[in-house]
């Protein structure tokens, strides 16, 4: 990356175009490790931080649909060295410089199939893995928006094409679906910015092949504006978390049971937006985002893109820059990756 990085709004603006070179770069990569034999066996373990781990969650949806064992982690979750038994450990970064995933990838043995899957090249974790993934050092806003959709599109790539698989079609077609469909969103997700403007907290809720949508949200949200945020998959959140609402706000990622956890809440007159292939008519307190039946990895570029949008909506209702953070760990970051602001 050059160190000159795109404002949220120019990532936002730049992602369909992005995304399309993206999505040819990574398949051509991909086939040549498949062709390697570097994605076969069981399934990978996925080792990540932030917004990087957040990308995993559809992708290893996807290889446990195609009855491949599999497994994220956060990278500083585990003791070091990490114990991997029989699997490929996939580290993934967008800045390439994530202290605890670095040294997660530093503690295998040698004989462990390692693949980085970055934006940044070179990076430190690009080098210190035996084979990289890199999506061209696609200038990103602080906030992630190219980077982190960019990574889901190469983490679902390579979900299809583990193990002998085929990339799906679809992934050709996305970023074409992008312009339309986010203009299609917009009206909901101002109305939404709006009815969430003065809420205490925002729950984020996705069915289980959503969570990673659920987490970018509320990492987006506490990053861009600056609202505790907190993410959950459904069948966890029903299980007692949903009963503190009251002054939140509620994004829900689904089918019919989250179609019928938001009208529960909105009923309840929580601010609700839902996210859904379902075709569900709103009410006063339920705007709704028809989000086309897409496999889960696919469909996830597209929920990020309208959680991007919501995000950048309420920080200028409430007057928060973008583009400053608060806090700034100097210890999370490698020196090479010269701390970019990224979350992962």
């Amino acid at each position: 990356m050059s160190g000159k990085y795109r404002t949220f709004v120019e990532g936002r603006a730049a992602q369909r175009d992005a995304l399309a070179a993206i999505t040819d770069r990574v398949t051509r990569r991909l086939g040549e490790l498949a062709d390697a034999g570097s994605l076969r066996g069981a399934g990978p373990l996925f080792v990540a931080m932030g917004a990087s781990l957040a990308a995993c969650a559809a992708p290893l949806w996807a290889l446990r649909a195609r009855g491949h064992e599999a497994y994220r982690i956060g990278a500083g979750d585990a003791p070091l060295p990490l114990t991997v038994r029989g699997r490929a450990v996939v580290a993934v970064s967008q800045s390439g410089g994530s202290v605890e995933t670095l040294e997660a990838l530093r503690s295998l043995p040698d004989d462990v199939e390692t693949i980085a899957v970055v934006n940044v090249w070179p990076s430190d974790i690009a080098g210190a893995a035996r084979a990289a993934v890199d999506l061209g050092n696609e200038r990103d806003s602080y906030a992630s928006t190219i980077g982190y959709t960019g990574t889901l599109v190469a983490l679902g790539v390579l979900a299809d094409m583990w193990d002998g698989g085929a990339p799906d079609p679809g992934w050709r077609d996305l970023p074409g679906l992008l312009g339309d469909f986010e203009k299609e969103a917009a009206a909901a997700t101002a109305e939404a910015a709006a009815a969430f403007d003065g809420v205490s907290s925002v729950d984020f809720v996705g069915d289980a092949s959503a969570v990673g949508t659920a987490e970018a949200g509320a990492l987006l949200f506490r990053e861009v504006a600056r609202v505790p945020s907190t993410a959950m998959g459904t069948r966890q959140y029903l299980h007692g978390a949903m009963e503190s609402a009251g002054g939140t706000a509620h994004v829900i990622v689904g089918g019919d049971r989250e179609v019928a956890l938001g009208r529960q809440l909105s009923e309840a007159g929580h601010p609700v937006l839902l996210l859904t292939s379902r075709d569900v008519p709103p009410g006063p307190l339920l705007r709704v985002v028809r989000v086309p039946g897409l496999p889960p990895a696919q469909r996830s570029v597209l929920e990020a893109v309208v959680l991007q949008g919501l995000a950048q909506a309420l920080a200028e209702a409430r007057d928060v820059p973008i583009e400053s953070f608060v806090f700034h760990s100097a210890d999370t970051k490698t020196a090479m990756a010269a701390y970019s602001g990224e979350t992962a």
